[in-house]
């Protein structure tokens, strides 16, 4: 007899969306078998026409707490992330003070995490000028990686690193180093403006280009793993593109914002747009999807940013003062799903960007797919169903969104983080 018995006419699995019914005994799934096979089961669901998915993989979430709990917190993040079917995610590891430098840092994170957590946590360190001495022992205590910045990162207490401190700490520790890649050279400082135009161009896709270029000859000469964060300039593939065909250890993201938003037609003082690196144009989106499709880029995950309303500056609609950062991660499955869908994509093409391949990055084996042996992390999806997103109605900690008032496709109808219908997040660890 198993716990539960989970049937669907759509199940999302490594080989293709199939009629399946899905067992799990306590953490686990232990059979994908035919829709109709008779399992004794405590409870047997089917939602007939509705997806079954993986839980969501999200490697990329600031949820920082603690320090800044009034941007985000581990309860307001995690609940809002099972509400959009994400049932990991990774932590970054500024904006909560102290930041995710060392190991007592990383004590007192999971201290402030500790009972609060409604989806599977795990953490990435931060690799800062000063602190290469300390990545070992951070690496043993379980972060995922490290990130770090090139450019000014907007907190004073994570600083960025030039390509000489970078390249010390790749040789510091044999560890996945993900890396936000804008130039400081090519940045120049925004006038204040509530034109959209205007911060944009303060923030040119040569930023990202010169940036790239720094963190791949980083990785061609340490031969470590680096991966481009929150890829947004597309002219900067044929550089990641050229690095991979020669062997070097490079990978990249992208995110929702930037697959689907079109910087001409953000309105002025919309500040709800704001990220770094900016939002492109259309033509930008069109190559990212070609990317993704092609496996160039990796995967798309949320880079969830929050901050107070006042932060993002709605008052006065200046892009230059307003805090740069989107708070995404219980949007953006549908968000993906009502592009993917337009462009011709699938289910599975939607899962293997948001659930697959963002696990295969950070080595969790038995997270993003339906499969024997893997964790029970299920999401009942209904892809046909449209709802309008209104700000008040999400679980993250302010109702700042650019998705404001967008009719979206798929509703997620429950979620499972290992097994567990009401989920108790767990903390997870590289080791695991």
């Amino acid at each position: 007899m198993v716990d539960l018995v989970l049937r669907s006419r759509r199940v999302v699995t490594p080989s293709g969306v199939v009629p399946a019914s899905v067992s799990v005994v306590g953490e686990k799934i232990v059979a994908v078998g035919p829709y109709d096979a008779q399992v004794e089961a405590g409870l047997t669901l089917d939602v007939a026409d509705a997806a079954v998915l993986p839980g969501l993989v999200d490697t990329h979430v600031h949820v920082n707490e603690p320090g800044r709990t009034e941007w985000e917190g581990f309860a307001t993040a995690t609940r809002a992330a099972a509400a959009g079917g994400v049932t990991t995610i990774i932590d970054m590891p500024l904006n909560s003070l102290p930041p995710t430098v060392d190991v007592a840092a990383l004590k007192i994170k999971q201290k402030a995490a500790t009972g609060q957590i409604h989806v599977d946590v795990g953490f990435w360190g931060g690799a800062i000028p000063g602190n290469s001495d300390k990545l070992p022992a951070l690496h043993e205590a379980g972060v995922f990686g490290f990130k770090s910045f090139l450019a000014d990162s907007g907190v004073p207490e994570f600083p960025p690193v030039s390509a000489a401190e970078l390249a010390t700490a790749l040789e510091a520790v044999d560890a996945l180093f993900v890396v936000h890649a804008e130039d400081p050279d090519h940045l120049h400082d925004a006038a204040s403006s509530a034109t959209y135009a205007d911060f944009l161009a303060s923030r040119p896709a040569e930023a990202e280009h010169a940036a790239i270029a720094t963190a791949i000859e980083a990785a061609r000469k340490s031969g470590r793993r680096v991966h481009i964060l929150h890829l947004s300039a597309a002219g900067a593939l044929p550089l990641i593109a050229a690095a991979k065909a020669e062997g070097v250890r490079v990978t990249a993201e992208t995110c929702p914002h930037y697959l689907t938003l079109d910087a001409g037609t953000i309105p002025d003082g919309a500040t709800e747009f704001k990220c770094c690196p900016p939002i492109r144009d259309a033509d930008n989106a069109d190559r990212l999807w070609q990317a993704l499709a092609d496996g160039l880029i990796t995967c798309v995950v949320s880079d969830h940013s929050p901050c107070t309303p006042e932060l993002k500056r709605q008052d006065t609609g200046d892009f230059a003062a307003a805090w740069g950062g989107i708070a995404s991660v219980q949007l953006g499955l549908p968000v993906i799903w009502t592009a993917a869908r337009e462009r011709g994509y699938g289910l599975a093409d939607v899962v293997d960007w948001m659930a697959r391949r963002p696990a295969d990055l950070v080595g969790l084996s038995q997270k993003g797919r339906i499969e024997v042996g893997a964790d029970a992390d299920l999401v009942v999806f209904d892809p046909d169903d449209t709802f309008t997103v209104d700000p008040l109605t999400l679980h993250h900690k302010n109702p700042v969104t650019p998705y404001a008032g967008k009719v979206l496709h798929g509703v997620v109808r429950k979620t499972w983080v290992r097994g567990q219908i009401e989920p108790t997040g767990s903390f997870l660890s590289r080791k695991d």
